[in-house]
């Protein structure tokens, strides 16, 4: 597959100049930039999944007429994170 480029980026020089002071050994400006797009990219993928995910079950909550309680929810939830912080304790 053939590679694209991207538009070039104008920036104030304070926003290069503090990009370029925290560029690992080897790095550079150019792989920085790639790195962070694709991890923008791969965050709001995943966030609009997210969004998709709880428009359907709201929908699904309205068309059934079966909620779940937040007090419920609450309580799993803080049964998960006690199960998940005695087993990070047992290691």
């Amino acid at each position: 597959m053939k590679t694209a480029t991207m538009p070039a980026l104008r920036v104030q020089p304070e926003l290069r100049q503090a990009a370029e002071e925290i560029l690992r050994p080897g790095e550079t400006l150019s792989a920085f930039v790639e790195d962070s797009l694709r991890r923008n990219v791969e965050f709001r993928r995943v966030q609009q999944e997210f969004i998709a995910r709880g428009l359907a079950s709201r929908d699904a909550a309205k068309e059934s007429g079966e909620y779940v309680s937040a007090k419920k929810v609450l309580s799993k939830l803080s049964a998960k994170l006690k199960k998940a912080s005695n087993k990070q304790s047992a290691k």
